[in-house]
């Protein structure tokens, strides 16, 4: 039976005013936890590739970080269980397409006129934010239309997790050189990473409230810390650097994909933080420490090729 009037007010405890006033601040508060989270991701990102090279800084830049406030955020942001899981399984689908748009930032640069470095940079920034959107769109509507179709979210979203593993695996084959930077990088540039992850993740968790679950779970994953990674690195320390660490980051992400996994049905049932915990501890040990062998497997055999 409905209640109504201050009789309802009561035994409910509290009004619809006030229940707004706490999603909004619940919101809010998501937000800036995602988008801090993300702007340190995207600094200690970089300064690893600078200071430890491509290999081991690519494959510690893609742990599952920016996901994990994100993902909280978005769950906190509609507590619908259906929903979330349905955000979740959009992930390793928008994963896959990061890792075209890395793919093209190892393939592409060979393939751009002679220039000075700023328009290089610039037509690389162009062409890769093209691909990634192209593609991230046509996912979008086909997991639109396997919905409509019956077909659950996940489906498609572990078949990614799995093209996303496989384009690692071969992009790691033959390692290419992987040098450490050898210039310092200012404090201004540091930041300037940070807030271009910060303002991207924190519009993706924005997204939770207005938009589809769907497209919520691809843009949560925009390439931020990729993109800014290529381009700061490509700046400051010249294409080898950046170049080098492309294949791990590309092997590396999928443990993005497989918490995103384990969290859609985590969080509902152990709560944020046990749920994160459970599920970030499972994507290192399936996805990151293998990786991280399988990069020095293939280093020893003698398979490294020139750039």
């Amino acid at each position: 039976m409905r209640l109504s009037g201050s009789l309802g007010k009561r035994v409910i405890g509290r009004s619809p005013t006030s229940d707004a006033t706490e999603v909004r601040r619940c919101g809010l508060a998501s937000v800036l936890v995602a988008g801090v989270s993300a702007g340190l991701v995207a600094i200690g990102a970089t300064v690893a590739v600078e200071r430890l090279g491509g290999r081991l800084g690519g494959l510690l830049g893609t742990l599952p970080t920016t996901i994990v406030p994100a993902a909280a955020g978005i769950w906190t942001a509609s507590s619908d269980p259906d929903a979330f899981v349905a955000s979740m399984a959009a992930v390793p689908v928008g994963m896959w397409v990061n890792v075209l748009f890395l793919l093209v930032w190892r393939e592409a640069p060979a393939r751009l006129p002679k220039a000075a470095l700023s328009l290089r940079l610039a037509l690389m920034v162009c062409v890769s934010l093209a691909v990634w959107a192209v593609v991230a769109t046509a996912a979008v509507f086909v997991m639109s239309q396997l919905e409509n179709l019956g077909i659950t979210a996940m489906v498609p979203g572990v078949c990614c997790a799995g093209l996303s593993l496989t384009f690692g695996l071969w992009s790691t084959w033959r390692p290419r050189p992987a040098p450490k930077g050898k210039r310092t990088v200012g404090s201004v540039t540091l930041a300037a990473r940070g807030v271009l992850a910060a303002a991207a993740i924190s519009g993706a968790v924005l997204l939770a409230s207005v938009a589809g679950p769907l497209i919520s779970g691809v843009a949560s994953v925009f390439p931020a810390i990729f993109l800014t990674s290529m381009v700061s690195l490509w700046w400051s320390q010249g294409e080898a650097v950046q170049g080098g660490a492309v294949g791990p980051m590309m092997l590396g992400s999928t443990a993005v994909s497989v918490y995103a996994i384990f969290a859609a049905f985590l969080l509902p049932i152990a709560g944020v933080a046990t749920g994160s915990v459970i599920a970030w501890a499972l994507s290192v040990v399936i996805i990151t420490l293998p990786a991280f062998g399988w990069i020095q497997w293939r280093l020893r055999i003698g398979l490294s090729v020139s750039a």
